[in-house]
């Protein structure tokens, strides 16, 4: 089941780069990146979103602890196959994490503007894309609740709190 869904997603990006009207080097190209350099960086306004082709990469998040310190954990590791930057088809704000090349990339940079016209018009394709942008997303906001369950429940712990709590 899990390989149909990589299988079906790959199908739709491959339907969508070689559509005759949606052109590489116009409304997509692809870009190497090497090992430890930043795709993505936090704070950043691009209308860009991403298909990783090949290699692996790190969504890493920036806080701040109470002594004014920063820390940049680790928030999700990206395999080949993976798209990412894509809650700029959603909403204009800026990048809210760093994504790293953990090896070197391979990289479908796809133009979010151009993206979105052209599911519009090619509604088949888009709506075959917006489900495995979703699923994509549902996955993410999955792993994500899971850990902040999991920090919550640390620091219940670390502060003694879970020895009150029934």
């Amino acid at each position: 089941m899990f390989s149909e869904k990589i299988e079906a997603k790959l199908l739709v990006i491959e339907k969508l780069l070689s559509h005759p009207e949606f052109i590489e080097n116009i409304h997509w190209r692809e870009q190497h990146f090497d090992a430890n350099q930043n795709i993505v960086q936090s704070g950043e306004t691009s209308q860009d979103l991403y298909f990783l082709k090949q290699g692996a990469a790190r969504v890493i998040g920036k806080v701040t602890l109470d002594d004014n310190r920063n820390v940049s954990p680790g928030v999700c590791d990206l395999q080949a196959g993976e798209i990412f930057g894509e809650l700029v088809l959603f909403d204009q704000q800026p990048r809210s994490a760093t994504v790293v090349c953990i090896s070197d990339c391979d990289v479908v940079v796809i133009d979010g503007v151009a993206l979105l016209s052209f599911m519009e018009s090619h509604k088949d394709i888009g709506f075959d894309l917006l489900r495995h942008l979703m699923n994509s997303m549902v996955k993410r906001l999955r792993n994500t609740n899971q850990k902040i369950f999991s920090l919550f429940s640390w620091g219940l712990k670390a502060h003694g709190i879970d020895d009150h709590i029934q």
